[in-house]
Formats: C-alpha cells, structure tokens, sequence
C-alpha cells in the first residue's frame, strides 16, 4: 500500500519500517529526494511517480 496521507506515511515509517523519523534522518532524505538528478530519487519517481515524491518531500518537511 502506498500511503496517501501524513500519517499513514509515518505509521508505515515508523512501525512497519521501524525507523526512527528524526530531524537529522529527514534532513538526510529530502537532501536525496530534492535531488532530482540523484539515481535514487530518479528509480523513485519511476517506482511511484512524480506527484507521490513531492508527497514524501512534503511529508519529511514536517518532521
């Protein structure tokens, strides 16, 4: 299931993944996922699309 809202997203990161959503992780991924020449960032906008990688850029701004 691909999260559609804020907290179904941190459920899934926190109790599912069980990692810990942390100011210091955060910074670390949007640092990944605003890249968007990254080969990271460029396998997930294949995997799950443009609009849901500005959802998870989003979401980690709120951490």
């Amino acid at each position: 299931m691909i999260p559609q809202t804020f907290e179904q997203w941190k459920n899934c990161i926190i109790n599912d993944c069980k990692i810990n959503l942390t100011k210091g992780f955060a910074e670390q991924r949007l640092a990944v996922y605003k890249d968007k020449k990254n080969n990271e960032t460029q396998k997930f906008v294949l995997l799950y699309g443009e609009q849901h990688l500005q959802n998870i850029i989003n979401w980690f701004k709120q951490i």
